[in-house]
């Protein structure tokens, strides 16, 4: 990889935020973020909402896969010390240079794009303050809280030595400079985003009032670089990479009230990305996948805060172009970090593949959408790359997150290091792993969604009620849902039915069966008085499906259920699993010999016969399936892609 690539990793603000006040309104009460309470925002949404997102804090995840995710990367957050994240800040400031022989101990430097010859420097910690707020909001755990609080009071020391109207960063700002007339450089408004939004959610999900009086000074300074530019200027700058930088300001301009923020979130609209997009027309073959999507995020946060009916089109096309003619089955997108020509899979089953950012902005953009709309079809794309690709990211064994995730027949996941890696895709990490609570249920003003099958509990103050959820899954079928009421609450329950549960359902409440009418890809509507210890259980039966790519039905992934399998191809020759951090080569990406081995097969003979007759599941082993033969008549094991780590592994097959 270049510099010239402009690797995409990209932050929004918001948490895919959107939502809020009286539903069904018109202007639907304040803009909120869902880990705090409308009291911090002070811009009304100008649009119709049908779902809302409940606090982050009101949302807690108790037990699984998902909790463990969350446990691990907190550990990893607490890990890195203040002095070494701050390191390049201070240095940048003229505030960490103690000459040879000075009692002043220099803190050791981070590595990978951390380190102070890489000019996207910065962006981790910016990643950090909305990682350490999410936990903070996801667990309540004061530890978060205080670990955000340093980092911020470090980036107030460095914000006034600098003296540079609020100028705040990790490098100079002749980076900017450089953005603005042309030059090459690395994407420094891509890393400046990282912070702006870093700090809005510290001020959101923590309640830190210095985050957002140095993020205020930022914007100030922002306002003056780019005033006096002419719309020619500012948009030769946006052709760099410059993350979610509109988003950023939006939701700025949602807590402030500031008119000056509002006119810097339209400063970074990219006329040559949207317009086609707001015309209907798919312009994505060979665009940087992940320089595109959080500007689409920032859309639908334009489109909610203003009524921009342009910014909800492009938004709404760029989704379901992507969903339906640029995703992998496991929900990621992208080869080499950029969309290729629509519905050609198979052509670009690659070692890199769907980096993970891009689908950590793609749930961002679909939780947007999902409260314009309630539409099950949107919460099933969540689910399946929330299970398929997001919780796969992290290595069980280790904590560590991948960047890509190859669909290429005998490739394996590669590793980040504690503190010599920091790619976008960790950056983006300590968020995902972080914020498992904020799309499992929503509201409207009478009723509950429940989109997730997570075992967790959410609180709706207003109504005084408490739901309750048990679950294995994906390990089993069924779900239970337990109301804790101190009155009894007259209010309806909105089940999804999935999509993919194609052979049926079976409802009970207390333990009756309930007759169901509707079918998969909607909602389950069950409305009653509830009362304390009222009990829901639902079953949706999995079964084995092909997943073919759109351009060759004889090319296919399999799924159980909403679960994509992987098949286990042996850990022969596998060598480091952490490439791109080696400093003599930090673009160290494309290329990657994972020197897969001549015996290495992914040809599926099916003689066209049903996928339960040549793939049987293992007894005494959830979600564990062998295929019944093999050309020479070894039979190989599939089990869930998200955790197929340590081990060569094929998700695409040829089938015969």
């Amino acid at each position: 990889m270049t510099k010239t690539l402009r690797i995409s990793r990209t932050y929004s603000l918001l948490r895919g935020l959107l939502t809020v006040g009286l539903i069904g309104q018109s202007v639907l009460g304040l803009a909120q973020y869902p880990g705090q309470s409308a009291d911090k925002m002070k811009v009304p949404v100008n649009v119709p909402i049908k779902a809302q997102s409940f606090d982050l804090q009101d949302v807690r995840i108790t037990h699984g896969l998902f909790h463990d995710n969350i446990e691990r990367e907190g550990k990893w957050l607490l890990s890195l010390p203040v002095d070494r994240l701050m390191h390049s800040f201070r240095v940048n400031a003229g505030m960490n240079t103690p000459k040879p022989g000075s009692p002043t101990k220099m803190p050791k430097p981070l590595g990978g794009w951390e380190g102070l010859d890489m000019e996207l420097r910065g962006h981790s910690i910016g990643h950090m303050l909305s990682g350490l707020a999410l936990q903070y909001a996801s667990t309540g755990r004061d530890a978060f809280r205080k670990k955000g609080d340093s980092l911020v009071t470090a980036l107030a020391d460095v914000q006034r030595v600098l003296n540079q109207n609020g100028y705040l960063s990790a490098y100079p700002q002749q980076y900017i400079d450089r953005n603005i007339a042309g030059t090459a450089v690395w994407a420094p408004w891509y890393t400046l985003h990282k912070l702006f939004a870093g700090l809005t959610d510290q001020f959101t999900y923590a309640g830190n009032q210095q985050a957002l009086d140095i993020v205020t000074k930022m914007a100030s300074w922002a306002s003056a670089k780019l005033s006096p530019l002419t719309p020619e200027q500012r948009q030769k700058m946006l052709r760099n990479e410059f993350g979610g930088m509109n988003d950023a300001f939006f939701n700025l301009y949602a807590v402030t009230g500031n008119p000056e923020h509002l006119k810097l979130a339209q400063f970074f609209y990219h006329k040559a990305a949207l317009e086609p997009l707001e015309n209907g027309q798919d312009n994505l073959d060979k665009a940087h996948a992940n320089t595109f999507i959080p500007k689409l995020v920032g859309e639908a946060r334009d489109y909610e805060l203003t009524g921009n009916e342009k910014a909800k089109t492009a938004a709404l096309f760029f989704w379901k172009t992507v969903v339906q003619h640029h995703t992998y089955a496991h929900g990621g997108n992208s080869d080499k970090e950029h969309f290729f020509e629509p519905d050609q899979l198979s052509k670009h089953l690659t070692g890199n593949t769907s980096e993970t950012c891009n689908t950590y902005n793609m749930l961002k953009l679909t939780r947007h959408l999902f409260t314009w709309s309630a539409d099950a079809t949107v919460a099933d794309y969540y689910e399946q790359a929330l299970y398929n690709h997001i919780l796969g990211q992290q290595d069980p064994e280790s904590g560590m997150v991948c960047y890509f995730t190859p669909m290429k027949a005998g490739a394996y996941r590669l590793y980040s290091t504690p503190d010599q890696s920091f790619w976008c895709c960790v950056g983006s990490g300590f968020e995902s792993q972080s914020k498992y609570g904020e799309a499992i249920y929503y509201h409207d003003d009478k009723g509950v969604y429940i989109n997730l099958f997570i075992p967790s509990e959410v609180s709706w103050k207003q109504k005084g009620v408490t739901l309750v959820q048990e679950t294995n899954y994906p390990e089993e079928a069924t779900t239970r849902l337990t109301v804790q009421t101190k009155t009894p609450v007259q209010m309806p329950l909105y089940l999804r039915y999935p999509a993919w549960a194609t052979a049926g359902v079976t409802l009970k409440v207390n333990g009756k069966a309930v007759a169901v009418k509707q079918s998969p890809g909607s909602y389950i509507t069950v409305e009653r008085s509830w009362k304390e210890g009222d009990r829901i259980e639902l079953t949706y039966p999995m079964a084995l499906r092909l997943v073919p790519t759109n351009d060759d039905p004889t090319v296919a992934a399999i799924a159980y259920g909403p679960i994509v399998l992987a098949g286990q191809l042996g850990t022969a020759n596998l060598k480091g699993t952490a490439p791109f951090h080696d400093p003599a080569n930090p673009y160290q990406y494309y290329g990657y010999d994972y020197t897969i081995p001549d015996s290495i097969d992914h040809t599926l003979t099916t003689g066209g016969k049903p996928i339960t007759d040549w793939l049987k599941p293992v007894s005494g082993k959830p979600l564990t399936f062998q295929t019944v033969a093999m050309p020479g008549g070894k039979p190989v094991e599939l089990v869930p892609y998200y955790r197929t780590h340590r081990q060569r592994y094929v998700v695409y097959w040829d089938l015969k």
